[in-house]
């Protein structure tokens, strides 16, 4: 499985919590994240907000980068970055970093 770290922020004059058409973009992303998911075998670990800082983290695991990048590229999500700029980091748990580190001796 990949682990995938999702970092976005939006300036504040886009904010969904204030922006109807963001928060319509944000709604429609959300209510297809559940049924993308199960289509491309991606699990959503946690969402985190930052509402002062208008910071979102989100944590997925994907069974592949392919895979993770073809829900990206589904059109609810693309309209996202209209107001949003992302991050994706590709991260480890600290079990596999441990792994890593006994194999490397």
């Amino acid at each position: 499985m990949l682990t995938v770290v999702m970092i976005s922020r939006h300036a504040a004059a886009d904010c969904p919590a204030h922006n109807a058409e963001n928060r319509k973009v944000l709604l429609e992303a959300f209510s297809k994240a559940e049924e993308l998911g199960a289509k491309y075998g991606i699990k959503t670990v946690g969402i985190w907000n930052v509402h002062s800082e208008h910071l979102t983290v989100q944590v997925v695991e994907a069974p592949s980068m392919e895979a993770f990048m073809a829900m990206s590229m589904e059109p609810s999500n693309i309209k996202l970055l209209n107001f949003e700029t992302a991050e994706w980091k590709l991260a480890q748990t600290g079990e596999e970093l441990m792994q890593a580190m006994m194999q490397a001796q």
